[in-house]
């Protein structure tokens, strides 16, 4: 599962009320912290009392902080890339460098003796200068990557530079945190944040929990909301949306572990990394559509699919003793997001599911069992081939 995080303000707002939103976060399973030192005004000395204060108050949570800081803070606060006692001193967990030093200078950073982890900011440092620090023998436990966020409109980051950023990163194991936007009322965030404080530019305005949904297909380990305060509601959709699902399979017939769904389809699948899909049932749903829509696992495409239709074929075979019953629609065709099953009137594929991406005529093979709302479609930009797909009812 992704780690979950929260994002505070402790020059915002008093510590005793990051306090309280910091114990229902941990409630709901956030274990990361993320919180701008270089912001914060005031001598050396009161910033460095604040956030050991803060530190300490997160660490009572069982969470880890990443303290957002710049060479500027750095030498404001007495530290140098060979000397990071001033951040140990206030049992710092992660310096996440907003703006980076030169080759040499990181690893000196990456080698300090405090076990402080190091994170890059993703959108702005070059990936091959990560490599660079990589080939050169820097300890990978040691390295993170962390995206920014964006409080103005339409400023946010490129979603196509977003995603091969994260190819880059991933293929050298690091860990990578993005940012989503809460949409609770009275939010704040640095710079004066009004329009909250996400990562990528598309995912401003759409559901919390279906920006951590598209970050995670995309690559992104670590999600945080970047604004506070989160609402309840907010973070248990995170959590539930994130958390994966037991994988069973349902079948009146066969009775297979975790352990043989490989080997038994043919496939080398990624049980463990589940992209989830919310998706609106339609109301004359039948027991055992409900069934393969929601239950059945693993939903993939093998990868041999057309440009009309993404096929989770698994189910016809498990389901092949049940009844689709075809049902009749006035609809000449169906359009993209509808979810269909083939039904009985072609008995060798009934079972299947189906997600249209393209309009498809109607030909009466196929059941409309849901839909998949124009904002949920974002997540098949992100979904690849034999990717472990789960289809979630609709909130």
């Amino acid at each position: 599962m992704a780690t979950l995080g929260v994002s505070v303000f402790p020059d915002l707002r008093p510590m005793e009320e990051i306090e309280r939103y910091l114990s229902i976060a941990a409630e709901h399973g956030f274990t990361r912290v993320f919180t701008s030192m270089f912001s914060m005004e005031g001598a050396p000395a009161e910033v460095l009392d604040c956030f050991a204060r803060f530190n300490a108050a997160a660490h009572a949570y069982g969470m880890r902080v990443s303290l957002d800081i710049n060479p500027w803070c750095m030498d404001r606060l007495g530290a140098t890339p060979q000397d990071l006692k001033v951040f140990a001193g206030i049992d710092a967990d992660i310096l996440r460098m907003d703006g980076a030093y030169g080759e040499e200078d990181n690893l000196a950073m990456l080698s300090n003796p405090y076990g402080m982890q190091i994170e890059y900011n993703a959108s702005a440092m070059d990936p091959a200068s990560i490599e660079r620090l990589v080939a050169r023998g820097a300890d990978l436990d040691r390295i993170l990557a962390c995206h920014n966020f964006y409080p103005q409109r339409y400023t946010g980051f490129s979603w196509e530079k977003f995603v091969a950023t994260n190819e880059r990163l991933k293929s050298l194991g690091i860990r990578i945190g993005a940012f989503i936007a809460s949409h609770a009322p009275g939010t704040h965030g640095v710079w004066d944040a009004t329009c909250g404080l996400p990562t990528v530019e598309c995912l401003r305005d759409v559901p919390a929990d279906l920006a951590a949904r598209v970050l995670v297909a995309a690559g992104t380990t670590d999600v945080f909301f970047g604004n506070a305060y989160a609402s309840v509601a907010e973070l248990e959709a995170v959590r539930e949306a994130l958390e994966p699902v037991v994988p069973h399979y349902v079948s009146k017939a066969h009775e297979h572990s975790v352990q043989e769904m490989p080997a038994f389809l043919g496939h080398e699948i990624a049980l463990d990394v589940q992209k989830k899909v919310r998706v609106e049932p339609v109301y004359d749903l039948s027991d055992v559509e409900r069934t393969i829509l929601f239950d059945y696992f693993p939903h993939l495409d093998m990868g041999d699919s057309s440009e009309w239709i993404w096929r989770s074929r698994g189910a016809r075979t498990f389901f092949q003793d049940q009844a689709i019953v075809p049902r009749r629609y006035a609809l000449p065709q169906f359009g993209r997001g509808d979810v269909v099953m083939v039904n009985d009137n072609y008995k060798h594929y009934a079972g299947e599911v189906q997600v249209v991406l393209a309009p498809i005529t109607n030909d009466g093979t196929r059941n409309l069992v849901g839909r998949i709302d124009a904002e949920e479609m974002k997540m098949f930009d992100v979904i690849r081939d034999e990717d472990v797909v789960v289809f979630l009812p609709a909130r």
